[in-house]
């Protein structure tokens, strides 16, 4: 992944020292299980794990020349540890080594995704309350529907994100397996005991059947769990990007001071950091379906999975930390023009009433159909004609037959939309949710 969009420590996560360490670790882990059942003599182990160190440099030099980047990796370390080297990767083939470390760094890598998740959650339920009893105008296609409460939209994104924790709890568990059954997943040399031990030692547990690599549906799995969480960053990022379209104005992202918007109109303000996330979700979906794609490999193994994990389990990884950090501080930093909510709510004159006049009017006895007829012919007439939707209403004999304009007036209150929220917001929080002394301007 770029540095652009590579935060510190995820990024010294996937460096090559860090990807040959875990090699070792698994070599060394094994070792110690293979001395202690005298496979091999105890005071190799001890000696290989003492003189063993990573030499990145020397690595990539050995694999320039044997094209191979295990053989590479032993060759270095067998050159430091002296005679007792023939001991080093004893059993083992390649994938017994790259795979086991490949959940390691895995497993370390999503526990790190999941660090981002508490801050997220907390600035998703500051803004659900903060903005609870806000009404906005609800929107489907686009187009204003019916009032609903502001603080609902954090709030179901809230709902969303503990949901995406729950599956990203679920992939960790998948990145916890390993393998260490040899050249087609036999134990032609190494004993299902021996990998039990080793892998416990790591904090893995052995795969059930392995062939001469993990089976890819695990990370098939996994990707597509960040490719998820992606989906409701993006669902957020959409939703952000819309209200700060001009005719809509009714968020800001934070505009730091000397930021500049356009390098040809000083006055533009872009919601571009909804847009960088929005784009960022696409390449997560790329790389969900790159390890589906890895799922089918020729007989016990090919290694065509072997490149494409090379560049996703980093850049997926990496990339989804990168967007929960910074969707978190958009959600801090965020304006929200209470003032606009409200201009919006009231700029289409009242006709997002015309559901609860509809109920109204059915309950009075009149029929579904011809309630329907009216109420759509007054709505559409007050919004073309830029009137008030009661006074369209109050213009009809029918309706003034059923209802007084007092009346009509308490079935015209934006305040019957609201009126469950605090049972939706009892639903997400439990016993979190205290209703606020403080309410919002609106």
């Amino acid at each position: 992944m770029i540095l652009r969009y590579t935060r510190p420590e995820m990024g010294a996560l996937w460096a090559d020292e860090s990807r040959f360490q875990q090699w070792l670790n698994v070599e060394l882990a094994v070792l110690e299980v293979l001395g202690g059942e005298g496979v091999v003599p105890t005071d190799a182990a001890a000696q290989i794990r003492r003189k063993a160190k990573i030499d990145v440099k020397r690595i990539l030099e050995l694999e320039d020349t044997l094209r191979h980047d295990v053989i590479a990796f032993t060759t270095s370390i067998a050159e430091q540890v002296g005679g007792v080297g023939r001991y080093f990767h004893y059993g083992l083939t390649s994938s017994d080594i790259v795979d086991t470390a490949l959940s390691l760094l895995l497993k370390r890598a999503l526990e790190n995704v999941a660090l981002n998740f508490d801050r997220l959650e907390t600035v998703l339920a500051k803004q659900a309350l903060r903005y609870r009893q806000l009404p906005g105008i609800g929107r489907t296609h686009g187009v204003h529907a019916e009032p609903t409460s502001f603080g609902l939209k954090f709030l179901g994104w809230l709902a969303e994100f503990r949901r995406q924790r729950i599956r990203l709890n679920q992939a960790i568990e998948q990145a916890s397996y390993g393998k260490l059954s040899g050249a087609v997943g036999s134990y032609g040399a190494l004993s299902p005991e021996v990998e039990r031990k080793a892998l416990a030692k790591l904090g893995l547990k052995p795969e059930a059947v392995a062939t001469q690599v993990l089976p890819r549906d695990r990370h098939a799995e996994i990707f597509s769990v960040l490719a998820g969480i992606g989906g409701s960053i993006e669902r957020v990022s959409v939703e952000l990007r819309h209200l700060q379209r001009t005719e809509v104005n009714e968020i800001q992202e934070q505009f730091g001071k000397g930021q500049k918007g356009s390098s040809a109109m000083p006055h533009k303000k872009n919601p571009i950091s909804a847009e960088n996330l929005t784009g960022c979700a696409r390449l997560l979906r790329g790389y969900a379906v790159a390890a589906l794609e890895n799922v089918a490999l020729w007989h016990e193994r090919d290694i065509s999975h072997s490149s494409v994990e090379r560049v996703i389990a980093p850049d997926a990884t990496i990339l989804v930390d990168y967007m929960l950090h910074r969707l978190a501080g958009i959600l801090e930093g965020l304006n929200v023009l209470d003032s606009n909510v409200a201009l919006n709510l009231d700029r289409t004159k009242g006709i997002y009433f015309s559901g609860h006049v509809l109920l109204k009017l059915v309950e009075s006895g009149m029929s579904r159909e011809e309630a329907y007829r009216i109420v759509q012919k007054c709505a559409h007439s007050a919004w073309a004609e830029g009137r008030w939707f009661g006074d369209e209403l109050m213009g009809e004999k029918v309706i003034r037959e059923k209802f007084t304009r007092e009346q009509l007036g308490r079935i015209l209150n934006v305040k019957n939309y609201l009126k469950h929220v605090d049972t939706i917001y009892g639903r997400v929080l439990g016993n979190e949710f205290k209703k606020p002394k403080k309410t919002s301007k609106r």
